[in-house]
Order: C-alpha cells, then sequence, then structure tokens
C-alpha cells in the first residue's frame, strides 16, 4: 500500500512560502513591473497586435516623462474607453503641438519620426497642453484613436513606461 506521510511543519513550511510568494507577485505588480498585450493596431509599425510587453513604473516616479517615451496610461473620460492604453508622449504641460502638411509640430518645431510608416493626412490646428495634462499619439497616426481627436490625457493617470517587448520573440525588443 502507499502511504503519505504529512508533517504539520512541513505544510506550515509551504503555506507560508506560497502566501510570500503572492504577496511579492501583487508588490512587484503594483510598483515595479506589469504586463500588457498590445489589442490593437494603433502603435504599428513599432508594436504588431498581440505583442506583449513587461511595463516598468519605477522611472516614472523618479525621472518623470520625456517626450518620445512609449508609456501605458488610463484613458481620459472624453475618450469613452475603459481599458489601458498604449501610445507615445509627444508633448508634455506647456508644450506646443500641430500636425499640418503630414508632420507634427511640437513648440514649433518639425518632429523627426523615423518610426512612422506614412505621413500624417490630417490637420489640426495648435493645442497647447495644459497643466497636469499630456498629449499623446499612436505611431500608426492615421489610424490611431488619441490625442488629435479627443484631447490630453491626465499625467497623473500614467502607469507606467515600455519597457521591454518580450513575445513574440523575433519581435524583442529592449525600450
Amino acid at each position: 500500500m502507499f502511504s503519505i506521510n504529512i508533517n504539520k511543519q512541513e505544510i506550515k513550511e509551504w503555506v507560508v512560502t506560497i502566501v510570500v510568494a503572492l504577496v511579492l507577485v501583487v508588490i512587484i505588480r503594483t510598483f515595479v513591473l506589469d504586463t500588457r498585450i498590445v489589442p490593437t493596431t494603433s502603435m504599428v509599425p513599432t508594436i504588431q497586435p498581440g505583442d506583449r510587453l513587461f511595463v516598468e513604473k519605477i522611472t516614472l516616479r523618479f525621472q518623470g516623462l520625456e517626450r518620445g517615451e512609449v508609456i501605458v496610461f488610463k484613458p481620459p473620460t472624453q475618450s469613452a474607453l475603459t481599458d489601458d492604453l498604449i501610445k507615445r508622449l509627444i508633448a508634455l504641460p506647456g508644450d506646443t503641438v500641430e500636425t499640418k502638411g503630414g508632420k507634427l509640430y511640437v513648440n514649433g518645431v518639425p518632429q523627426d519620426e523615423p518610426y512612422l510608416a506614412e505621413p500624417i493626412q490630417y490637420t489640426r490646428p495648435i493645442v497647447t497642453v495644459k497643466p497636469g495634462e499630456i498629449y499623446v499619439m499612436g505611431d500608426n497616426r492615421n489610424r490611431s484613436y488619441d490625442s488629435h481627436e479627443w484631447g490630453c490625457a491626465a499625467i497623473d493617470d500614467v502607469k507606467g513606461k515600455a519597457l521591454l517587448t518580450y513575445w513574440p520573440l523575433n519581435r524583442m525588443r529592449l525600450w
């Protein structure tokens, strides 16, 4: 016959190990690192639908944000969206943004954007980003629902910065 020898001390050690592991996962996902699966084409060609990303949350707290970073944020109410968005940070509070002649202008300076697959096919007048807000756009400018459609997002709603595309392996990329 088969006999199972269960030791109370061993059970206690397993329970403690599992509880500690769960607490660490919650702490890491809340404050350090999270994952996202990209659902749309708004960041093509830079990020493809189905790509999986690690999103880091540390530098946001200590270094703030910089133009050009790919960020994850809670969508503004006026967008009528509910899921977190992944977009490129275009402008910070006080900056001006304009699109004309197929180009993006930030503070009156045309932006060099080698990651775009095609020129912008719309025109938008100058917008000044208000304090506490940011202007974001997808890299697939002509097919992205972003600040050019619904306005600015709250800087406090930024959850993190793209750190690494880890899947699929052939698209692995450190941001």
